[in-house]
């Protein structure tokens, strides 16, 4: 208890540094089922927080300066405690209200960002400059005593960074997190002053409790009823029992982002579920006899499994860079081991870089975000590296969500140009449309390592129908290829939402 006693405020500013980071860290799974992970939202997340502890750092000193007592201290705690909480009951409703009210990504990110995380890290913001007020003894040790507890609450802020990043967000999820530093913050304000608004405090650590207990029991029963809420290391991944809208079969979907749904699998059948992916089958029309293969983006291995069921002979490696997406995969969607397919846990751009294995066909479908693609798996260097693996005669088969033509096309015309760099024979077919330049949809992109021109007719229906699919139009070159120096791939893409 001397102990404490002693290094009160020390272990004061600790607690609230870690919580600082671990709260700005929480906050981008907070936002990701409705805003998705695109630089927008991280810039709007960082920025506001930022913003917001510029604006508690010069409160806590005003209010220092005026009437600096270990009672006032407490109370500011045990508001950033309340509002944190606050975070994990309204978040949900926020998020839907700006969701639907605002189109723009950008301003709707800081709004959210605003209302749900400004409040208490404000109120974060202005402990330090307090503590120090309540430190300083002499103003002889001025600096000293800023410089220790600022040192202090940096400290803090750095294990609350690994803290989020490698233990919590992975095993108690953004809500339990929430409500784990509330917590922890009621206790630190108790810390410093118990005997004001003890009653509240206790009925409050009791709601907080209880809450967390709560959503273990809710976690449980939405489990038990078919419906998964994950948060791994990279994603927030929600999968659930849903029904195909073109064939109303009913099937197991799996997202991460609000835009779409990343993976679907058919309940009653092995069949691909989404149109694009069936594309993926044009690989045997440009290069016969497929030996060995490479998928960028597992998710929930759709096309891996066909794959292997298709050629029983052949090899295929996945790339994925969320290992629990894997294991997702293996428990809800049929995924089983075969010593024909090897599974790569890293990002996609670092395998193609240092992998010494070559292929007959590489197949691109890595997203990040909504219609995002990881910039660094777009530019003129990573497709430099795809041309590096592919055999002689190899082909990549990139999947794409972008129009041709317009504003909207910009990405698409930006990757078209990186690969004709490249590559000598590139080719576009649009999913969905391809009379319509300006549709947003699925765009397969096709580049041949081969110099021969390819046919464009096949004796297999399935085959002919995709290849009338071909893109015949011009692709304007009024965009430059993409590299690893200047790719603004979310800038070109922000124009689809």
């Amino acid at each position: 208890m001397v102990f404490v006693e002693k290094f009160r405020l020390e272990i004061i500013v600790f607690v609230v540094g870690a919580a600082v980071m671990i709260l700005e860290l929480t906050g981008s799974r907070v936002l990701a089922p409705y805003l998705g992970t695109s630089i927008f939202v991280w810039t709007s997340l960082i920025g506001v927080i930022l913003a917001s502890l510029s604006l508690g750092y010069f409160l806590g000193g005003r209010l220092a300066d005026r009437q600096a007592s270990y009672e006032n201290f407490s109370k500011i705690i045990f508001l950033a405690a309340v509002s944190t909480g606050a975070i994990a009951f309204l978040k949900s409703h926020v998020l839907l209200l700006v969701q639907v009210g605002i189109s723009d990504i950008r301003i709707g990110s800081i709004v959210a960002t605003i209302i749900l995380f400004s409040p208490a890290t404000i109120f974060l913001g202005m402990v330090s400059p307090y503590a120090v007020k309540l430190k300083i003894k002499s103003i002889k040790k001025t600096g000293a005593t800023v410089g220790s507890l600022y040192a202090v609450s940096t400290v803090g802020s750095i294990l609350g960074t690994f803290l989020a990043g490698f233990l919590l967000i992975s095993y108690l999820g953004h809500t339990r997190i929430l409500l784990f530093v509330s917590l922890c913050l009621i206790l630190t304000s108790a810390l410093a002053f118990f005997k004001n608004l003890e009653k509240v405090k206790l009925t409050f650590f009791l709601v907080v409790l209880i809450s967390i207990y709560g959503s273990y029991l809710v976690d449980t029963e939405n489990r038990e009823q078919g419906f998964i809420d994950v948060d791994t290391k990279y994603n927030r991944v929600l999968i659930f029992d849903s029904v195909d809208p073109k064939s109303n079969r009913p099937i197991k979907a799996m997202i991460f982002d609000p835009k779409a749904t990343q993976s679907a699998m058919f309940l009653d059948s092995d069949e691909l579920v989404f149109e694009y992916s069936k594309f993926y089958r044009l690989a045997e029309h440009f290069k016969e006899n497929i030996g060995r293969s490479l998928v960028i983006g597992g998710a929930a291995y759709s096309y891996p499994k066909e794959y292997l069921k298709k050629y029983p002979a052949a090899y295929i490696d996945v790339v994925e860079i969320d290992p629990a997406l894997t294991d997702l995969a293996r428990k809800y969607f049929r995924l089983r081991d075969n010593p024909k397919l090897n599974i790569y846990h890293e990002d996609g751009r670092v395998f193609i870089d240092t992998t010494k294995n070559r292929y007959d066909a590489i197949f691109m479908d890595a997203f990040n975000s909504s219609f995002y693609v990881p910039y660094q798996l777009t530019t003129r260097e990573a497709v430099n590296g795809v041309h590096r693996l592919l055999a002689d005669d190899g082909i990549v088969i990139v999947n794409l969500i972008s129009a041709v033509e317009g504003e909207k096309g910009k990405f698409l015309r930006a990757e078209y140009l990186t690969y004709k760099e490249v590559f000598g024979n590139v080719y576009l077919f649009p999913v969905e449309d391809s009379g319509d330049g300006n549709k947003v949809q699925n765009i397969i992109l096709i580049a041949s390592k081969s110099t021969d021109a390819p046919f464009f007719e096949s004796n297999e229906p399935e085959i002919s129908r995709y290849l009338k699919h071909l893109w015949t139009g011009e692709v304007a070159k009024d965009v430059p290829a993409l590299t690893d120096d200047y790719a603004p791939v979310d800038q070109y893409l922000k124009e689809l939402i």
